[in-house]
């Protein structure tokens, strides 16, 4: 999907689980999505439930492959819970979250 006004941008969904389960498959997928795009990479995490440390690292292996493609990962629509969880870990200094898409508690 490409986002509008920016036709270079790509947006990945994630689901609602991004943990030891499910992060082999995530983690392709952003990876391709990284190599086979331009511009920013969104990930829409609005329907995200559930993250844990393997998730964590996922998201953050993923920033530094697009920044060394000269790309920008942005996460979209964080849930009041998960962004709790980038503030203590201090991942929210790290990975870029659009301010209007986040979620109000």
């Amino acid at each position: 999907m490409r986002v509008r006004g920016d036709p270079s941008a790509q947006v990945v969904r994630i689901g609602t689980r991004l943990d030891a389960g499910t992060s082999a498959g995530v983690r392709t997928r952003l990876h391709d999505a990284v190599d086979s795009g331009e511009g920013d990479l969104i990930l829409d995490l609005s329907k995200l439930e559930m993250i844990d440390a393997t998730g964590l690292g996922v998201l953050v292996g993923t920033h530094r492959r697009a920044i060394s493609v000269q790309r920008r990962l942005v996460l979209r629509g964080v849930p009041p819970r998960i962004m709790r969880i980038l503030a203590v870990t201090r991942l929210n200094r790290v990975l870029p979250v659009e301010a209007s898409e986040v979620a109000v508690a």
